[in-house]
């Protein structure tokens, strides 16, 4: 039977400027002279802006459910490429491939995911170069290939030609301050690089809200369109629903949340596509060498809840830092910096013998600070997963 998901009304972010997201590496001019910049932006921006837009007219607390923010191109959602493949060749789990060579002969901690490997029943070398070789690495991947995707685990070289590369690029800005009375640039904080961002043309954000910031929004903007700052140094966005891009959208989550849920309830093995960054945290109470305890957080690139006996492997990137904030307890409202948070980088995918919730969403949590903490996560559109059929393929293309 198919979950029955709440309505999701989505919106589009066109820049009008450059965006910076800094990547929340700590930067101080003078002492590290580089402010790197991430795209695209995480939750916490997007809440961020949509909070500063909505502050204004609403004394409530704001709360958000979003998803995304992905991009969106001519109507049509991208998602970032699967992490599982190398140029066009799916890689597999050594435990999964019983007639692979190496099978035997690989040691390796059997209480940490198992290593990928190409698969024996692939006739193409991973090191083989085509033509078409910056074709398949496209890095974002239409709607119609990822529903595709989830539908049926593969995708064809066919399938990778129809994607795009980073349709944005970085621009670098450099900030000097002159000593008073001279042309000399100051010692001390006088000179720093900035990264920032333009999309290409045609190309926007896209986020789907909950239906009360919907209704927020309906009100707040009288019509269909607004400008919300966006980013570091508040660059201007347009933040739209129009009617056919926006139904179109919605549609296409649609479909492919049913794909998902419908494959999610099938107890086989499969995997779990990462298409938004995911934040998998936990406290551990560890003790410090000067015999007292603390509660430690600690990130990594799967969720703590799949045990082995079920994750089999995990095809993953660098971790991607990220700033959260908080509300200050002095009663003000402000929000205050809050200790980073590294989270596994969309397009990470998960081998598991059967699908498994997230703790966030598994209705047999039990509930308290760590769950709350993991839903909220969670309503910033952090950790969406899309399931789909583990589809192992011999030499003719038969499963």
């Amino acid at each position: 039977m198919t979950a029955i998901t709440a309505s999701v009304y989505w919106y589009t972010i066109t820049p009008l400027d450059v965006l910076m997201f800094r990547d929340a590496k700590p930067f101080t001019p003078g002492e590290r002279a580089w402010a790197g910049s991430t795209f695209p932006p995480n939750g916490h921006a997007i809440a961020g802006a949509l909070r500063g837009l909505l502050s204004k007219t609403n004394d409530e607390k704001l709360t958000f459910n979003m998803k995304g923010p992905f991009l969106c191109h001519n109507q049509t959602l991208y998602f970032p490429r699967p992490l599982n493949y190398v140029e066009s060749t799916p890689l597999v789990p050594l435990e999964w491939d019983e007639q692979h060579p190496l099978q035997g002969q690989m040691k390796y901690d059997e209480s940490k995911p198992c290593p990928l490997v190409k698969p024996s029943w692939s006739d193409k070398k991973l090191n083989d170069h085509d033509e078409d070789e910056e074709t398949l690495l496209a890095d974002y991947l239409p709607y119609e290939v990822i529903m595709k995707y989830v539908q049926e685990g593969n995708i064809t070289p066919d399938d990778w030609k129809k994607g795009f590369a980073k349709p944005w690029t970085v621009e670098v800005r450099s900030h000097n301050a002159l000593e008073t009375g001279t042309r000399q640039v100051k010692e001390a904080d006088g000179y720093f690089v900035e990264k920032a961002i333009r999309l290409k043309d045609g190309w926007s954000l896209a986020i789907g809200l909950d239906e009360k910031t919907h209704q927020a929004l309906l009100s707040h903007t009288k019509g269909n369109a607004t400008v919300l700052r966006l980013g570091g140094e508040g660059h201007r966005a347009m933040l739209e629903r129009r009617a056919a891009l926006c139904e179109a959208l919605e549609e296409a989550w649609s479909k492919l949340q049913e794909a998902s849920d419908t494959r999610r309830q099938q107890s086989k093995r499969c995997m779990a596509y990462l298409i938004t960054p995911g934040i998998f945290e936990r406290i551990q109470r560890e003790a410090t060498k000067a015999g007292d305890c603390r509660d430690i957080a600690r990130c990594r690139a799967y969720p703590w809840e799949w045990k082995s006996d079920n994750l089999v492997s995990v095809a993953t990137d660098k971790p991607i830092p990220i700033s959260c904030r908080i509300q200050d307890r002095d009663g003000s409202g402000q929000s205050i910096p809050a200790p980073q948070v590294f989270a596994a980088p969309p397009g990470s995918v998960y081998y598991l013998e059967r699908p498994q919730p997230l703790y966030a969403d598994d209705p047999n949590a039990k509930p308290g600070k760590a769950w709350e903490r993991a839903k909220r996560m969670r309503h910033l559109g952090y950790s969406e997963l899309l399931w789909l059929p583990y589809s192992p393929h011999n030499k003719e293309g038969s499963a």
